[in-house]
């Protein structure tokens, strides 16, 4: 019984495989078939590259014929006469020259249409990130993706180059199959069997190479994503004396890209020689052949010598498909990854409308929550906040409080429960009207490459002058934007480096108030600033919050004690509300965490 589940095993196996490789056929196919949608508006362009390229191919076959015409009607001839041999050079120049120009104007409108390509697909991505949901950015290292966007999609234009000039080698080559069969069928059996034992190496190779190709691809996304990792972290890698650390961690994704790259090459190395040797084995027997029959007055001797000239021409393809492998086979792999990420489902948005103006009642009502299959993050809450009213989340590092803000803000949506707001479930309501209605402070303050105004105005961009200089005095920030050397044009570095963090605590605020949101949600706003900003801010929030819905997230108990009701949590779960002398009677967990922070 063994005995025979180990021979069908095997079986199975190669079935197994065989299935595999159709799959993985199939889904190169596919990949072809979707990047056609890039390529079809620019159809003129790509048309005349094809006519281009049909006629280069036509010059390809033509070239060998005038020399075999020249030399079989003329210079092989009794009667030898120069000046007989000028019509067939006036041909072979104009083919030469049809040839380069051919070539010149295809190439060149293939390198246009694959570079509107690159852009179109670039656009793409960029705009499908936009809409991906939180928990991709959560998975997913910004180098790797970053690596997705900018080297695989160049690889798309490797590809589109590759198969348009594949295509003119394989219409060329069957040209010249068929002027070699009008030639001498003989030679030209001779030469179609060496081809045809080509095919098998070709196609064995393939499928040894493709996944040394796929490695490589996943090896340079990883050191892109150190790479980044370390570019963005500069400050802490240097202030733990990290470098070295790095360096290694840097030095074995290296290495592990080197290695995938040399076995690639390992197959690259092998084919060469192969296809050359065969090259050289049809040459052989061309002569060989041709050479008898020539001796027998059964063949022209300028047919040999085209047959020569086919032959090179003829293996030439092969031999740039060989080269061009690698280059295909990233590309491939590349608009694999590339589509691989377009196919991510981003957040559904298909709510219709605008939602009526807003109060500001929130109600949430989570049953529970988690991110993806993590642990249970929120459980049963049920918490209603009236207009107007500001209310302070507090707690222990974990307990569910930024959690909170994140699905007000449908940063996630709840699964087993809903958060709505005046009534209606935020899920029914479009991002942007919602995020119209609902300003967030952030405790890591998120400034963008532009002016001062244009990061104050940044999701009010109608927003006039006037109302961002308002809200830049309403929070304490026109007196420093006002000292900086272009006032509110000056261009802020990354990530407002020139900038304190406490100033850009400022502008953050003032993002916030030019917006007018309904809602407003400080997330451990104050946390990171010094005492003399936090007393700045402090006077900004009366004016912030006046008339508004307030969320406020925070680890300094002081900066919330005027809040409308304390909401304690812990564990996520809401454990304790009330204000804070009510709070600080019970003696409970917010008891606990003031007595903390005093002490």
């Amino acid at each position: 019984m063994a005995a025979t589940e180990q021979r069908t095993d095997p079986k199975g196996t190669s079935a197994s495989k065989l299935n595999e490789t159709e799959i993985r056929s199939l889904r190169y196919i596919s990949l072809l078939i979707r990047l056609i949608r890039y390529l079809t508006p620019h159809w003129r362009l790509l048309s005349l590259a094809v006519v281009a390229m049909l006629a280069y191919s036509a010059t390809i076959v033509a070239m060998p014929w005038t020399v075999q015409l020249a030399i079989d009607n003329h210079i092989a001839s009794d009667s030898l006469d120069l000046s007989d041999l000028a019509p067939v050079v006036a041909l072979f120049m104009a083919v030469a020259l049809a040839q380069f120009v051919t070539g010149y104007i295809h190439k060149l409108a293939l390198v246009f249409v694959g570079q509107q390509m690159i852009y179109s697909v670039r656009v793409d991505i960029f705009a499908h990130f936009q809409r991906m949901p939180m928990s991709f950015f959560d998975h997913n290292q910004t180098g790797k993706v970053m690596s997705r966007i900018q080297n695989d999609v160049q690889h798309l234009q490797e590809l589109t180059f590759i198969l348009i000039i594949s295509l003119a080698n394989l219409i060329g080559a069957l040209g010249i199959v068929v002027a070699m069969f009008f030639l001498s069928a003989p030679l030209a059996a001779i030469t179609v069997a060496v081809v045809v034992v080509m095919v098998p190496a070709m196609s064995v190779w393939q499928r040894l190479a493709r996944v040394p190709y796929q490695l490589i691809r996943q090896a340079i996304a990883d050191v892109n994503s150190r790479i980044q990792e370390n570019i963005s972290g500069v400050r802490v890698v240097q202030s733990f004396s990290r470098q070295q650390r790095n360096i290694d961690g840097f030095d074995k994704a290296n290495q592990e890209h080197l290695d995938e790259n040399l076995w690639a090459n390992r197959y690259v190395a092998g084919l060469m020689p192969t296809v050359e040797g065969l090259t050289a084995v049809a040459l052989a027997l061309i002569v060989v052949v041709g050479g008898g029959m020539v001796l027998d007055g059964t063949l022209q001797i300028g047919i040999v010598v085209a047959f020569a000239l086919y032959v090179e021409r003829l293996f030439e393809p092969v031999q740039q498909m060989t080269s061009q492998f690698e280059q295909l086979q990233k590309a491939m792999v590349a608009a694999d990854r590339i589509f691989e990420l377009l196919d991510v489902t981003p957040e559904s948005d298909d709510a219709a409308g605008e939602p009526p103006p807003v109060e500001g009642r929130i109600h949430y009502q989570v049953e529970m929550f988690r991110y993806g299959e993590g642990p249970i993050i929120l459980q049963d809450v049920d918490l209603a906040i009236e207009p107007g009213e500001t209310i302070a989340m507090v707690g222990p590092t974990g307990a569910g409080k930024t959690t909170m803000a994140a699905l007000l803000l449908r940063l996630y949506d709840v699964v087993d429960g809903r958060v709505s707001v005046d009534g209606r479930d935020i899920r029914e309501m479009s991002r942007d009207a919602l995020s119209g209605r609902i300003a967030l402070v952030p405790q890591e303050p998120q400034l963008f490459s532009g002016t001062v105004r244009e990061n104050i105005r940044y999701n009010t961009a109608d927003a006039t002058d006037a109302q961002v200089m308002n809200a830049a005095l309403a929070v304490g920030a026109h007196g420093f934007i006002e000292e900086m050397e272009d006032g509110y044009d000056t261009e802020l570095q990354e990530r407002g480096a020139n900038l304190s963090i406490g100033q850009r605590q400022l502008i953050s605020f003032a993002r916030a108030l030019v917006a007018d949101p309904q809602i407003l949600i400080l997330d451990e706003a104050t946390a990171n600033i010094d005492t003399e900003t936090e007393q700045i801010i402090q006077k900004a929030l009366s004016k912030l919050l006046r008339d508004r819905t307030a969320v406020v997230i925070a680890h300094r108990l002081s900066t919330i004690r005027n809040a409308n009701r304390i909401v304690v949590m812990h564990q996520g779960r809401i454990v304790e509300q009330g204000n804070h002398d009510q709070l600080i009677a019970a003696s409970g967990l917010y008891a606990n965490l003031h007595a903390q922070s005093m002490g």
